[in-house]
């Protein structure tokens, strides 16, 4: 039975339902009075649910489409702005004793170099990525209890928060690793960690199971169940996502915000962000062996679906679309990308760059300071702003700034500012030349008059080479 507020993952993803969702969907895909109720609904800035979401993944109709993507487009403004997150990701270990199928990071995969990197290497890294500008990391790590144990992930953060280079600090560090314990998920709130990410990669508990043959990731109630014992041990902020491909798109979406309506009735909040990869090659793995990929056309839907289906949560796009394609689901409702992105361990570092360790090929290998002029040639305002964390607007604190709109007189002046420190520190002279041409129009949106004014006075201290590391 389904149940939203069950703390088993079996009920509150429940396959009956889903099943139930995607008939329902099919019967009601050309409905246009009931799509015309749904929609009207969505522009309420209310959110949808499973099944009203689902039912508009399945229309084909082009005039309802293209309605839902205005919407989209109009919520992203609405909430987010023309900012966009910058972020990278950090692998720090490749050793792993699970055997998922489509992850080259699995146990069996005896040629691929299993490295982990020492506190010394971790350093270099983070230096490699200060040196770019980047101020937030996602960390990585294969699931090893040997090799990876929590004590190794809470010294590597505390390592990557004591680096301090030139004009560089990484000011917050987001962690991406396997589900474990209330009581370790309580030690990287400790730490000081931005949001706990961890992908469901496939809500289908039979396929899941066949993806994952053995290793701890085979348990699918523990993987799936991870985000409440997160949010028990005190981190609330949590990120969600499937890997696209694995299994079919329209159970997946399904799923994905079956899991988002749960985290909200137990516990008064929904995901941070929704992540939407989507398989890619590595090696040993052909992403043409899972038959469930999707297109362009129905990866740009799904995005802006979620934006729609779930306006106050963000959403990333990683290094693994490419530049076309994150053109153009950005309007649609990102509001995070990586830029100049290494998916292997010490690929940031000349001395350590093997290709054949990459978890997965990156489709957009562009330099940060080529992602953020392309950012600004579009309009969008790169932001390097870990603000909310440092201040305490984090889980149904943030939401309610973000649904009163009160938000972007926080945001938009501190995206403003970790942009002028850019342009300040890392920039290319015809980056910087955009930049600063972007901040001068940029400034006097700021609604807020105080807010500006102060946003002002902070841009001149910079441009007067004054750091404080409060944005």
């Amino acid at each position: 039975m389904y149940d939203p507020k069950s703390m088993k993952a079996e009920e509150f993803i429940n396959h009956e339902e889903i099943l139930a969702t995607l008939q329902y969907a099919d019967e009601n895909k050309d409905n246009l009075e009931l799509i015309d109720q749904i929609i009207a609904k969505a522009k309420l800035r209310k959110g949808l649910n499973h099944r009203e979401a689902s039912v508009l993944l399945a229309c084909e109709n082009k005039e309802k489409i293209e309605e839902l993507y205005a919407l989209a487009k109009q919520i992203k403004i609405d909430f987010y702005g023309n900012r966009i997150v910058m972020f990278a990701p950090l692998y720090l270990s490749n050793y792993c004793v699970n055997g998922c199928v489509y992850c080259p990071y699995h146990h069996q995969n005896k040629d691929i170099p299993r490295i982990k990197l020492t506190q010394d290497q971790i350093r270099a890294e983070v230096i490699a990525l200060q040196d770019m500008g980047h101020k937030r990391l996602a960390i990585e790590a294969g699931e090893d209890p040997v090799n990876n144990p929590i004590e190794y992930i809470l010294e590597s953060i505390k390592t990557i928060y004591s680096i301090q280079h030139k004009n560089g600090a990484i000011r917050r560090v987001n962690v991406n690793i396997a589900a474990t314990t209330v009581e370790n998920y309580r030690k990287l709130k400790e730490a000081g960690i931005g949001t706990y990410i961890l992908f469901q990669e496939t809500y289908h508990k039979e396929s899941y199971e066949k993806l994952h043959p053995v290793g701890p990731k085979h348990n699918y109630a523990y993987h799936t169940e991870a985000m409440d014992r997160a949010m028990e041990g005190g981190i609330d902020d949590v990120g969600l996502g499937v890997l696209f491909g694995l299994e079919l798109y329209r159970y997946e979406f399904a799923g994905l915000l079956m899991h988002a309506e749960h985290l909200e009735a137990v516990h008064g909040v929904g995901p941070h962000t929704i992540s939407v990869p989507r398989i890619k090659r590595a090696a040993d793995i052909d992403p043409t062996v899972f038959d469930n990929g999707i297109d362009d056309e129905i990866f740009a839907k799904l995005c802006a679906l979620i934006r729609v289906c779930v306006p106050y949560t963000g959403m990333i796009i990683s290094t693994r679309e490419s530049q076309a394609v994150r053109e153009k689901v950005l309007p649609l409702g990102v509001s995070q990308i990586s830029g100049a992105s290494r998916t292997s361990v010490g690929g940031y570092t000349e001395a350590v760059r093997p290709h054949e360790s990459e978890q997965f090929d990156v489709s957009d290998s562009r330099t940060l300071d080529e992602v953020v002029r392309w950012l600004m040639e579009m309009g969008y305002i790169p932001s390097f702003c870990t603000a909310c964390y440092r201040e305490g607007r984090t889980g149904d604190r943030f939401m309610t700034l973000l649904k009163s709109g009160q938000i972007q007189n926080c945001c938009h002046p501190n995206a403003l500012l970790t942009l002028k420190e850019y342009l300040m520190d890392y920039a290319s002279p015809e980056t910087r030349a955009i930049g600063e041409k972007l901040i001068a129009e940029q400034l006097p949106t700021i609604p807020n008059e105080k807010a500006r004014a102060i946003c002002a006075e902070h841009i001149a201290d910079i441009a007067n080479g004054k750091r404080d590391f409060r944005f």
